[in-house]
């Protein structure tokens, strides 16, 4: 533990990722590019898949995603640990086993009484689908959170980063406020993300947003979230200038100002502190390298945590962040790069 830096906290998915016809789409009736929650009748997919096909899994959800990212990204074992809720079932100690191969300390809440949450990638022609089984990501317990283990990981980092999603989930709430506070009052460092246009769309999902703010050091989103923010609390459609209002505010804890940053897929990342924007130009990957745009957003939060959890400054973290979402989106699916990072 004495390497700790940053600990996650959110949903984890086992990625199921196979290689399929257009039989196999049109039986399960999705599309290339269709990104779904799973329906009653998708439940048998994620079997079906392992047994017709060669399948890879992958540690998965946007959170987990970051965090074995940054751990990839600091070159140091131990850097990373996550906390989220799976099943006792073989998809729940496939997916450990592929969180734990990627280098990542998972504190994981167990229970029987839900299935591991699940992602079927079905991958066609380049393009891929994505079906969501949340499952088990659903049912944390804060009782797990104010567990002496828990207690002793939250203590013992600087850093922690949590998705908006867990603020759908009953005890996502709580757990983020109870994280909030006590970082809060270590002067340690709290970041989110804004995750999805339906988190701040919801009202109670919205609500239970602003209240975290007050906590969060470090706030994540993309262009399309930005602008539905900025829709709602009638801003405008201006990712800058909704970048500024978000950093001012109110925040519990005065002595730091809160940082904002929104990625814009190609175009300039744009970074909020203190009345002041800036922008930061995106390196461009040659069309014929560009493999799968998905996960970028969840690799350039993981190389900028891994940089500032070395004490780097803003420039430095945004490149960070650039490097590691550009490598992953060479391969398909958020896979971990074989080879060290170059910077």
């Amino acid at each position: 533990m004495s390497n700790l830096k940053i600990l996650g906290f959110g949903n984890p998915l086992l990625d199921i990722s196979a290689n399929v016809e257009d039989k196999t789409m049109g039986e399960w009736g999705v599309k290339p590019g269709d990104i779904i929650l799973a329906e009653d009748k998708h439940k048998p997919l994620y079997g079906k898949l392992v047994k017709d096909y060669p399948v890879e899994y992958i540690a998965g959800g946007a959170t987990q995603n970051s965090i074995r990212v940054a751990q990839w990204m600091s070159g140091v074992p131990g850097t990373t640990a996550f906390i989220g809720c799976i099943g006792t079932d073989a998809f729940g100690e496939q997916l450990e086993k592929a969180a734990l191969a990627d280098g990542v300390d998972v504190q994981y809440f167990k229970q029987a009484a839900v299935e591991t949450g699940t992602c079927g990638v079905l991958v066609n022609s380049g393009d891929r689908a994505l079906c969501a089984n949340l499952a088990a990501a659903n049912c944390y317990d804060k009782a797990h959170f104010d567990s002496e283990p828990i207690q002793a990981l939250v203590k013992g980092t600087k850093i922690v980063y949590t998705a908006g999603f867990p603020l759908t989930t009953p005890a996502g709430p709580p757990t983020i406020m109870a994280l909030g506070k006590e970082l809060n009052e270590s002067g340690k460092t709290f970041c989110m993300n804004l995750s999805a246009p339906f988190i701040i769309q919801v009202p109670p999902f919205k609500a239970a947003l602003d209240a975290a703010l007050a906590h969060v050091d470090f706030l994540f989103g993309n262009e399309t979230e930005a602008a539905t923010y900025g829709e709602v609390a009638g801003w405008g459609a201006d990712v800058g200038t909704i970048a500024l209002n978000i950093a001012k505010m109110p925040k519990a804890c005065g002595t730091r100002p809160r940082v904002v940053v929104f990625t814009q897929g190609k175009d300039p990342t744009l970074v909020a502190c203190g009345g002041v924007l800036s922008s930061f130009d995106v390196p461009l990957l040659p069309k014929d390298k560009l493999v799968d745009t998905n996960g970028a957003g969840d690799a350039f939060v993981g190389g900028f945590l891994a940089a500032l959890s070395k004490g780097a400054d803003i420039p430095a973290c945004v490149s960070s962040g650039n490097y590691a979402a550009r490598q992953i989106i060479q391969v398909s699916g958020c896979k971990i790069p074989t080879y060290p990072p170059a910077m």
